[in-house]
């Protein structure tokens, strides 16, 4: 952590389904202490489908924290912390969309909230879908509609699309596959 900064103790406050939380023991070069809260997650992965037409693929699902609907790519967590990222977005893509696709590649990582947690999101970008069949989990509801990059966009600058996974994934598809260098 480098030498201005040393965690001294860590205590298991909470562990939940899909995160653990813990108080942290600090202590400073200046002789300072303090208790830092730190969340942590096993990660999670997350895709950016493409129709042929270009049109993205997006899932509507209700998200407890913000107690309404959301618009996201698909996404969920790693079943194992040792999981590949390709292999969840595989996974997730066919279970929320109900498209598979044998062509994914890696668009971009993000680490959601540094200053507290540790959860990783690796993203990908998935073409050449093939129509097969919704595998939903019991406790998800999730509907399903194809946008433009545009309609996404403005959704976006309007603060109707605020989840940050999918913002930056949009964000990142467009300048990495569409904007002429």
């Amino acid at each position: 952590m480098g030498d201005e900064v040393k965690r001294i103790g860590r205590e298991l406050a909470y562990k939940g389904v899909i995160l653990n939380v813990y108080k942290d023991h600090m202590s400073f070069a200046n002789g300072n202490t303090a208790e830092w809260d730190f969340i942590h997650h096993d990660g999670a992965a997350a895709v950016v489908p493409v129709l042929d037409d270009g049109r993205i693929l997006m899932v509507r699902q209700y998200r407890n924290a913000l107690e309404r609907m959301t618009l996201e790519i698909p996404a969920g967590k790693l079943d194992d912390p040792k999981e590949a990222g390709i292999v969840c977005a595989t996974r997730e893509l066919e279970e929320e969309t109900g498209y598979r696709s044998d062509d994914l590649e890696w668009l971009v990582t993000l680490r959601t909230t540094v200053a507290f947690c540790d959860e990783k999101i690796d993203i990908y970008v998935a073409k050449n879908l093939i129509p097969s069949k919704q595998h939903l989990d019991e406790d998800e509801y999730v509907d399903v509609k194809a946008y433009t990059l545009q309609e996404l966009k403005e959704m976006i600058f309007t603060g109707r699309i605020e989840d940050s996974k999918t913002m930056a994934a949009i964000l990142a598809y467009e300048s990495k596959y569409l904007i002429q260098k």
